[in-house]
């Protein structure tokens, strides 16, 4: 089913989508607020919304011939695990930036620690917390792990396309590194089920925690967590054990799901 569909059409109606309706927001002069909802419902629900109904409606397919519950509930126990280990690697690699960069560039270290302002509006945190929790998981895993893994297995391998995908998505988000890594972790769980339901509830626990201590304990975990200048140096040694500890468990996950996954284009 994603074999069939164009990647570049997807990246070309996201990005007209998006200019289409930010130039219309800037000149409605919207508030901040509505100009967000606005542009995170064109991005998660109107493009994919049409661009994914149009395939599957022709070829005559539901959306349950990708996803399926049956067999989730065994991987689960693994999923939560694998999210344990992805942020503790995601939150110590944050670290390992931060303390490359504060000889060199402190100035940028100051803003990438700079506290962001949490909205006031209820309905505003509720809807940006529905985003981040499930509709960015829902409408990433159809795009990388849906239609962009299959059409680079099919034009370059099955670990072109896992690795290529991958990149992709990490370097569309502020943890390049952990979200490469995690984009093969989820590639790999899709290809291994064949069932994109499996990714998609790795990606919603995942994004689930990180809005969870965005919004409800932005203090957490305060022995690892860095907050300040002085915590790059003073934090050091906890964050040095979680990245090492971490990266090998990230390592070994990688290996353990990639045993006896075919290396040819017999995924397809």
């Amino acid at each position: 089913m994603f074999e069939e569909m164009k990647a570049r059409y997807l990246i070309l109606y996201s990005v007209i989508g998006t200019i289409i309706s930010m130039v219309t927001l800037v000149l409605l002069n919207v508030s901040v607020i509505t100009f967000d909802v606005v542009s995170q419902l064109v991005m998660y629900v109107i493009v994919p919304g049409l661009y994914f109904g149009y395939y599957f409606k022709k070829h005559n397919a539901s959306v349950w011939n990708v996803l399926s519950l049956t067999g989730t509930k065994k991987w689960l126990p693994l999923l939560f695990a694998l999210v344990a280990v992805s942020i503790a690697f995601s939150l110590s690699m944050f670290w390992l930036q931060l303390y490359v960069l504060a000889p060199f560039a402190p100035w940028l270290v100051d803003f990438l620690l700079e506290e962001i302002p949490l909205p006031e509006s209820p309905w505003y945190i509720a809807f940006t917390i529905f985003t981040i929790a499930v509709l960015a998981p829902v409408v990433e895993e159809f795009m990388f792990r849906g239609v962009l893994l299959k059409r680079l297995i099919g034009k370059t391998s099955v670990w072109g396309g896992i690795l290529f995908s991958s990149l992709v998505f990490g370097v569309l988000h502020l943890d390049v590194i952990g979200a490469f890594l995690f984009g093969v972790i989820a590639s790999l769980l899709y290809l291994r089920t064949n069932n994109l339901l499996v990714p998609i509830f790795l990606h919603i626990i995942n994004n689930s925690l990180a809005a969870a201590s965005l919004f409800l304990a932005p203090k957490w975990p305060a022995s690892v967590a860095i907050f300040n200048f002085t915590d790059i140096y003073t934090k050091a040694m906890p964050n040095t054990i979680m990245l090492v500890v971490s990266a090998v468990f990230m390592i070994a996950a990688i290996y353990w799901l990639a045993r006896g996954l075919p290396t040819q284009k017999t995924l397809l």
